[in-house]
């Protein structure tokens, strides 16, 4: 089992920069990709941004610009950099991971979410 905590969420004003980070712990043998995702009310989960184990990323094209995600791999952490914050980013933000305890065996962790809310 993979547990993911999420931390940095809360109110910021439109244009302002937010960071999240989420630590992965448990019972950990291969992270191979983590990500970050939102979910606005009365929408559907998205994807935001996805940094594999090599270091390839991959964003929503919407994002790209404002929004980097990087990996600390010794700390099993991720982080999602947001830069000038727009009231549509308003969302609850989740931590993915994709877990994979042997080569055939592959497992898919959600954190509990952190609400970002971007307003004046």
């Amino acid at each position: 089992q993979v547990q993911l905590v999420e931390s940095g969420g809360g109110l910021v004003q439109p244009g302002g920069s937010m960071r999240l980070s989420c630590v992965a712990s448990g019972s950990i043998v291969s992270l191979s990709a983590m990500a970050w995702y939102r979910q606005a009310p009365g929408k559907e989960r998205e994807l935001v941004a996805r940094v594999f184990s090599d270091g390839s990323r991959n964003y929503a094209d919407s994002l790209k610009g404002r929004f980097t995600i990087s990996r600390d791999n010794a700390k099993n952490t991720v982080y999602l950099q947001m830069n000038s914050l727009k009231p549509e980013d308003t969302a609850v933000y989740y931590c993915h991971a994709t877990h994979q305890p042997t080569t055939w065996h592959t497992e898919y962790y959600w954190g509990q979410g952190t609400q970002v809310t971007v307003s004046s």
